[in-house]
């Protein structure tokens, strides 16, 4: 039930995305590399495989082809989500290369890391997983809303975390978010992040009907985002709790293939594998506290768009 309770098959539910042109972000791994090697398959004009490393996009770009010579053609996107001029740099190369942009699946973020701070002063888990991503989604507005008149299943799926639910009571002291939060826990400030997530998305599904905007998450999946945790027994833990519980990771994409291709994934939607109403905590339902983040994130956006 919990990673296929419909009986999700990619090959054959994923229609046919001819002309699309479609953006995942931290395609190199995990989730992401295997959300591309899926959607290759079925005739999308192009996928930008957008990731921090020449290097290791190379790589897989290398090993998406060698698995299916006849997959639609994969390009590497240079993108550090924790750096505005990257992302700034990201979103115009689109801009000035294509025509359309059919689907974006923001997959790419960075899980329980030591303390840090992204290149703008944000506390790192918040900065690279929220605020870079929703400038990289403003940034890609304008294409996007021009495909959404040609085709209307056009979206944007964002890859949150059911750990949203161990968010700390109060979730956004925004000044503390200029800082490293050295208070909070490394756990807690990504739950910040992955309920920052949520909200936002849905205040996008609000604000604008002509794009779908789509929250998932995954389930427990055998990634290796958990490798970068920091603490001895962190780690540790979730090395046991992977090995024992995790989905393997070719079943732990198909909520994120499923919200990006399926025409049942409504503008607003948050799923739980696959395809499922996600039941959601009480704080990420909580309309005065997205609109909050919404109001803070756009003001402090709003030099850079």
């Amino acid at each position: 039930m919990f990673w296929n309770s419909k009986g999700y098959n990619p090959n054959r539910d994923i229609p046919d995305l001819k002309g699309n042109v479609i953006i995942v972000t931290g395609g190199n791994v995990g989730l992401g590399f295997e959300t591309i090697r899926q959607l290759a398959k079925h005739n999308p004009a192009r996928i930008y495989l957008a990731a921090r490393s020449a290097e290791k996009a190379g790589a897989a770009i290398k090993q998406l082809k060698a698995d299916n010579p006849n997959a639609a053609p994969i390009s590497f996107l240079h993108l550090d989500l924790s750096s505005f001029e990257s992302i700034k740099a990201a979103a115009k190369t689109i801009q000035d290369t294509e025509s359309r942009l059919d689907i974006l699946v923001n997959n790419a973020g960075i899980m329980m890391v030591a303390e840090g701070l992204t290149k703008e002063n944000y506390e790192i888990q918040f900065g690279t997983n929220h605020m870079g991503t929703a400038l990289f989604i403003q940034l890609l507005q304008p294409i996007l809303r021009k495909t959404a008149t040609i085709n209307p299943q056009t979206r944007v799926v964002n890859v949150s975390s059911a750990s949203e639910r161990m968010a700390p009571e109060d979730i956004y002291n925004f000044d503390e978010l200029r800082t490293t939060c050295p208070t909070r826990h490394t756990a807690a400030r990504y739950c910040t992040s992955k309920i920052a997530n949520i909200h936002y998305t849905l205040a996008l599904a609000e604000r604008f009907k002509d794009v779908k905007y789509i929250t998932v998450h995954p389930g427990m999946v055998a990634t290796n985002l958990h490798h970068e945790a920091s603490g001895f027994f962190l780690k540790a833990f979730l090395n046991t709790a992977i090995y024992l519980a995790a989905t393997p990771v070719e079943k732990g994409a198909y909520n994120q293939i499923w919200a990006a291709t399926s025409p049942d994934a409504e503008n607003g939607g948050c799923y739980a594998p696959t395809g499922l109403d996600w039941k959601r905590s009480k704080p990420s339902q909580n309309h005065e506290l997205q609109e909050k983040l919404w109001n803070w994130t756009q003001k402090e956006l709003g030099p850079h768009l």
